[in-house]
């Protein structure tokens, strides 16, 4: 009677100690990583499950060692799932938590920026240019509604004496 190795013997355990350590390096990554140890882990209990069967239907043609090893690998994979599991999903409710965040503080930007073009006085001077004078119109927006206060027109000499007398 030969004893011969499962097929996932050292499969399984390698996969489920790899995926446990990059699962715990993938913490550093802020956990963007963590999805490629998951796939590795469930591939790892997958192959672990199918080699379990095996031996359970020819249980005399390989050695209880070789099941150790296998149930070992079993019982890592299922750690490795659920640590990165754990990790893949609060990187996702991060992500969530982080688009809300953004997202909320972009709108408010955008209405207090809204509010304050709404609450500016507007000055705009004009220039008639067939008379030579100047015209200062104050636009006051509120509650959309524009009032207009027109000063008194004055010509450019009137303005350069104005200037001239402050001055």
């Amino acid at each position: 009677m030969s004893q011969n190795k499962l097929p996932a013997d050292p499969l399984a355990l390698i996969l489920g100690v790899v995926s446990l350590v990059l699962g715990i390096a993938g913490c550093c990554c802020y956990g963007f990583t963590a999805i490629i140890p998951l796939i590795m882990a469930i591939f790892g209990l997958i192959q672990a499950n199918k080699s379990l069967k095996e031996y359970a239907e020819h249980y005399e043609a390989y050695s209880p060692q070789t099941r150790s090893n296998v149930n070992t690998g079993k019982i890592l994979n299922i750690i490795a799932i659920v640590f990165n599991g754990i990790i893949v999903f609060l990187t996702i409710i991060g992500l969530i938590f982080f688009g809300a965040a953004l997202s909320s503080d972009f709108l408010e930007d955008i209405e207090n920026n809204n509010q304050n073009d709404i609450d500016e006085e507007v000055i705009l001077i004009e220039e008639d240019s067939t008379e030579g004078t100047w015209q200062d119109e104050t636009y006051e927006i509120s509650n959309d509604t524009i009032s207009e206060e027109v000063e008194k027109e004055k010509s450019i000499e009137e303005i350069m004496r104005d200037i001239d007398s402050r001055y």
